[in-house]
This record gives C-alpha cells, sequence and structure tokens, in this order.
C-alpha cells in the first residue's frame, strides 16, 4: 500500500480508538447536577448540619476592567451559610483594589469583601498563587472555612453557584470540584479558537477519567475550585504547586495524590467575561502554558506534533487526495467536534475548521517551545516563569 494509504488507515485507527476509548471526551453533559425541586434550599443538609463556611479567594492583578462584572456576582451570592469574599491585589497598577472597594461600598447586603496584597511573590512561586496563598491565610485569621472557592477575576457566577458547588460537594463526598467556566465567543477568532481549545483540553484530560475514583488521571480548571480546607492540608497547597504555570491541573493532580476525591466539570452559566480581540492574545493564551504541560520535553513535542498532523490534518489531506478511508476518518473527526461546538453556541459550520484550528495550535505549541528555550519563559501581565 502507498504511504497516503497506510496514513489514512492509521488516522483512522486512531479516531476509532479516541471515540470509543479515551474516556468519551468529547462529551459536553459533565455538568453539576441540578438541585432537587422538592428541597429547600436554605434547610440544612440532610445529616442536620448547617451549612458549612466558605472563603472566596480571588487573586486578581490589573484586572480593574473586567472587576464590575464580575466582583457583584460573588457578592451577592445566595449561599444559606457563612461566606466572605477576599480579593488579593497582587501588585495591580491600574487601580484593582480601589475599585474592589467601590464595588463593595455600592452594595449593601452583600456578603462581606476584604482587599489584602501580598507583596511580590519570592522566588519560586508564581503570582497568581503567592496570591492564594495569601488569601487563603487572611481568610483563616478570621474564620476556620471548611471550603475554599477559588476563582479568578474574570469570571461571573449565577447566585446561586457557591450553594450549588457545596452541595455537590457535600452530596458526592468530594474534596475538589471544579467548573470549566464558558469562556467568551464574541469575536470571529475567539469563535474558532475557543471551542477547540475546550475541546482539546478534555482529550488531554477525560472528565470521566479525572473523575474517577482511584483514577490516575487528574486535572481542575482554574477559573472555578471549590476545595476542602483539610483536603488542601493534606496536600500542602498552595506551597507544593508553588511554582506550576498550569496551576489548575497541578492543583487536581496534588489533591487526588492526596487521597482526595476530585470532580471536574463544564459550567452551565459560570462564565469568564476577558475578551480576546484578535489572534494575538488567544495565541498568547495557549503559548504561555502549552510547553509546561509537555514538561518542556523536546521529545514529547515531537511526538505531540506527529500526532496532531496524523490526527486531524491526515484525515482531510488524504479525503481529498481520494482515499475513502480518510473520508470516514474526517467524518468522526467532525462528529467529535459537534458537541463542543454546540455546548459553545458558535455557528454549526465551525466544525468543519477543526483541522485548521488544530494546526494553529500546534503552531502556537511550537512557538511556546521556542521562547522557552529562548529564555522567554511563560508570561503572563508583566512577569516571565520559567515553570513546571
Amino acid at each position: 500500500m502507498s504511504v497516503l494509504t497506510w496514513t489514512s488507515w492509521l488516522s483512522l485507527a486512531a479516531w476509532l480508538w479516541l471515540l470509543l476509548a479515551h474516556g468519551g471526551f468529547w462529551r459536553t453533559d459533565v455538568r453539576l447536577p441540578p438541585p432537587d425541586p422538592a428541597g429547600d434550599g436554605a434547610r440544612a443538609g440532610a445529616d442536620g448540619e448547617p451549612w458549612p463556611p466558605v472563603a472566596i479567594v480571588v487573586p486578581a492583578r490589573d484586572e480593574a476592567a473586567v472587576l464590575p462584572l464580575t466582583l457583584p456576582s460573588l457578592l451577592a451570592q445566595r449561599y444559606p451559610g457563612p461566606a466572605e469574599v477576599v480579593l488579593v491585589d497582587d501588585g495591580s497598577s491600574d487601580g484593582t483594589g480601589e475599585v474592589a472597594r467601590t464595588l463593595a461600598a455600592s452594595a449593601p447586603g452583600a456578603l462581606p469583601l476584604t482587599v489584602c496584597s501580598p507583596g511580590p511573590p519570592p522566588p519560586g512561586w508564581t503570582g497568581k498563587l503567592w496570591a492564594v496563598r495569601h488569601g487563603v491565610a487572611v481568610a483563616r485569621s478570621r474564620r476556620a472555612a471548611t471550603y475554599l472557592l477559588l476563582t479568578d477575576a474574570d469570571i461571573a457566577h449565577p447566585p446561586d453557584s457557591l450553594h450549588a458547588l457545596v452541595r455537590a460537594a457535600r452530596d458526592g463526598g468530594l474534596d475538589l470540584v471544579s467548573l470549566m467556566a464558558r469562556l467568551r465567543v464574541a469575536t470571529g477568532w475567539e469563535r474558532l479558537v475557543v471551542p477547540a481549545f475546550v475541546y482539546f483540553f478534555a482529550q488531554l484530560y477525560p472528565f470521566s477519567r479525572v473523575n474517577r475514583p482511584g483514577g490516575r488521571t487528574a486535572a481542575a480548571a482554574g477559573g472555578c475550585m471549590l476545595l476542602r480546607a483539610d483536603a488542601a492540608d493534606r496536600a500542602g497547597l498552595p506551597g507544593s504547586v508553588r511554582g506550576a504555570v498550569i496551576d489548575d491541573v497541578a492543583v487536581g493532580r496534588a489533591v487526588k495524590r492526596g487521597g482526595g476525591r476530585v470532580w471536574l466539570g463544564l459550567a452551565g452559566e459560570v462564565a469568564s467575561v476577558r475578551p480576546y480581540e484578535g489572534l494575538a492574545p488567544l495565541w498568547a493564551m495557549v503559548a504561555r502554558s502549552a510547553y509546561a504541560q509537555l514538561r518542556h520535553s523536546r521529545s514529547l513535542l515531537a511526538v505531540t506534533v506527529a500526532g496532531l498532523l496524523l490526527v486531524y490534518v491526515a484525515p482531510p489531506a488524504t479525503a481529498l487526495a481520494g482515499h475513502a478511508v480518510g473520508w470516514a476518518a474526517w467524518a468522526l473527526m467532525t462528529l467529535s467536534y459537534l458537541p463542543a461546538v454546540r455546548y459553545h453556541r458558535v455557528p454549526w459550520w465551525v466544525v468543519l475548521t477543526l483541522p485548521a484550528v488544530a494546526v494553529l495550535y500546534l503552531l502556537m505549541t511550537v512557538d511556546s517551545a521556542v521562547r522557552h528555550h529562548r529564555g522567554a519563559g511563560a508570561a503572563w501581565k508583566g512577569r516571565t516563569y520559567a515553570g513546571t
């Protein structure tokens, strides 16, 4: 057989394995269970215990532009137990702390807000994790919180978000409940790139495998993580992952290694409001951590490039060259992407762009490696990290 024929059969075999034996990565129905319509959201849990105290920790660096869209949603949480918000102003130069205080002052009856600043991170710490460490310490100095909600400054929450997260953790005996927030899909580039970002993440970390007790696969989504405080202590968090560039996945792994139960799913209404105008900021978002995902290994980079070409480029290439097997592989690829496109509520024809978008991600990953080997590392808001 010719090289093209072999390639078409290999790509088809890869897609059959992905769809049948890779944890149902393409599914988008892994969501928090809905509340019991017969239940009373304000009453104590089934065991008669009151709803546990929660500290909401928000690391924020130069987030004054998005806070008016997100912080009020946290301050307005309808949670039947005690809760407070700690916003950690991580060396901002745009008045982030003052914006937060103003928003809290204009929201009487809201959850209490504390704004604090940890100072520059010491060597070996990323700025975000240093900010999280400080925020958790401040919250714990006043109240022994049972749960910590770690959420990014660009994430907006529906009013019952905290209640739903704690309910899921209590009912399921979970130590970490994490939601992958809906990313914005308003611009043309966002519609093309964002659905693939979630699709590829789920391919790396199939949610069903992450959620399997005792399974080896572990991950989390950093925009929204509800963590039991005692599980954080057992895992040594955040100090045990202090230098991690992909901190959410590192947190998930640390909790599982510590014997904790982890759950990861897609959000319904928890959403990121951060705009990505044009390709450049989306490119930077991916390139910042792509090579860290490969453990800065040139061998893994080569395998990844070959794999992306075989899985995403070979099917349309061999199909257009006249190989029926290539058409079959391309059809399976397209069908696997359709749930992600529907989840993000973008036009159906976006499914046809997956091969081109995969090449784009391949280039972003190579660029991430080039930056690392040039000493640029992972850059974010004026800081650069070697990362792990």
